[in-house]
């Protein structure tokens, strides 16, 4: 289909001229306004993908009609014209939400090289959109255009019909809970219950009696029966989250549900019959923890039927723009913020990092990313990343920024920059687990609360 921009200039010689030039070479249509109300008119009649305006224009300048589209518009992108040499108006017009910015006279290669990328971004925000509309109906979908994803979405598409059972695995972070409620989302259980349960957070004997159940008197407390998870998920879905990391005991429990579809609740003489399809994750390699005598071998199989595994975001790449605005429209709804855009140069950023923690520490970046921006763009100083290429920081020269500090002051800063850095990392791997994270950083809870107390770092952010 053909893009449809509107060129908006109070010179019409200017107009045609983008016309003449971006028609024969761009598949698209302009379409013509002389004044920014003129704009305005037509913008309330016709859909738009991209709106070209110049800064200088008698009456309502192209800064007010920025400003009106951003409110109105928020997902219209606007490239703006300026006077050559007029730095200061570009970057005022960056800062104001312009997506880019062109000078007068333009080059005819350069203005259909940036004009292209300003239609590529719209296209990622209509499919993040769509996307985002699909997840309104099916709030578990996973988001994705790479090869490595599409091989996900086939094999969800292939296992969700059926009542098999299905071990994702993959890198923490990488959307394997997402994956289970996209199966169960598909699948004939829709309409009945999906229950997840996050193994590792559960002390062993709990998790027996929350998964099972129990009769009064069972134990100490026990002052009345109560039904197990696998009961309240009858007809639906349980969602085994870090199943490698239970213990042999609820190995053997479980492994019993699996074969005869039965549970028994502590403390009861009577088996129950339960009707509940089983989908178990783990980040663990089961077959080394089989080898190390911590797995049970015939309980792996029953689990392994239908394995799907989870593509690192290092091997999915491409797929970082699209997450990258999905995720900062999520979020920017959540924080109620205006919606925020990743300029070229920060996207690229964030392309080359290596993301231990996958989706969820790119998410945490981008949440932090939000909060640190004060205009509506998010621009480098905002994320707290540095740039992954190792050239850049072979040179022995200090950072200008921290060299012209007082010493107290540039030793908080980098304490300020490294905390935030790794551990968010850690709280991300964990979704905010402070626990766990404080294992991950081989310190007690306490002193790791003390250190996330000091530098203000929420583990809200990370959940």
């Amino acid at each position: 289909m053909k893009a449809n921009i509107l060129a908006v200039d109070d010179e019409k010689d200017m107009t045609r001229l983008l016309q003449r030039t971006l028609e024969p070479e761009i598949n698209c249509r302009i379409s013509m306004a002389f004044s920014a109300k003129m704009a305005m008119s037509i913008l309330e009649q016709e859909e738009f993908d991209l709106v070209i305006c110049d800064i200088r224009m008698p009456g309502m300048d192209g800064f007010e009609l920025l400003e009106h589209i951003r409110s109105n518009y928020p997902d219209l992108t606007v490239v703006m014209l300026t006077a050559f040499g007029n730095i200061e108006s570009a970057v005022k017009a960056i800062k104001k939400g312009a997506y880019d910015f062109i000078p007068k006279p333009f080059e005819q290669d350069e203005i259909i090289f940036k004009i292209q990328k300003a239609l590529e971004r719209s296209l990622l925000l209509k499919e993040n959109k769509r996307l985002l509309k699909e997840k309104e109906i099916r709030p578990s979908h996973l988001i994705g255009k790479s090869e490595p994803m599409q091989r996900v979405f086939d094999q969800i598409s292939l296992v969700a019909s059926s009542d098999v059972t299905v071990l994702l695995t993959g890198e923490s972070g990488t959307g394997k809970d997402l994956a289970a409620r996209s199966i169960h989302a598909l699948s004939p259980r829709k309409d009945k219950r999906f229950i997840p349960v996050n193994c590792p957070t559960i002390p062993e004997l709990i998790l027996e009696s929350e998964l099972f159940g129990y009769k009064q008197g069972a134990f100490t407390n026990a002052t009345r029966d109560k039904d197990g998870l696998f009961q309240e998920a009858d007809k639906g879905t349980i969602f085994l989250d870090e199943i490698g990391d239970i213990g042999p005991s609820i190995q053997t429990k479980l492994l019993r549900v699996l074969q005869e579809k039965e549970i028994k609740p502590l403390g009861d003489t009577k088996i129950k019959k339960v009707d509940v399809r089983i989908i178990a994750s783990t980040n663990r390699n089961l077959k080394q923890k089989i080898a190390d005598h911590e797995f049970r071998e015939d309980f792996f199989y029953r689990l392994n039927v239908l394995p799907i595994e989870l593509p690192p975001l290092r091997d999915r790449i491409t797929d970082i723009p699209i997450l990258a605005e999905h995720l900062v429209a999520k979020h920017c709804k959540k924080l109620k913020k205006e919606l925020k855009t990743i300029p070229e140069e920060a996207m690229d950023l964030l392309m080359k990092q290596p993301w231990p923690g996958n989706v969820r520490e790119l998410e945490n970046v981008l949440v932090q990313g939000i909060l640190y921006s004060k205009e509506n763009i998010i621009v480098l100083s905002d994320i707290p990343l540095k740039d992954a290429d190792p050239k850049k920081y072979d040179s022995k020269e200090p950072d200008s920024s921290i060299s012209s500090l007082p010493y107290r002051e540039a030793k908080e800063k980098v304490l300020h920059e490294f905390n935030h850095n790794y551990i968010g990392a850690k709280l991300s791997m964990t979704t905010g687990n402070i626990t766990r994270a404080a294992k991950q950083c081989h310190m007690d809870r306490q002193a790791l609360q003390q250190i996330m107390k000091r530098f203000s770092i929420d583990p809200e952010l990370f959940r």
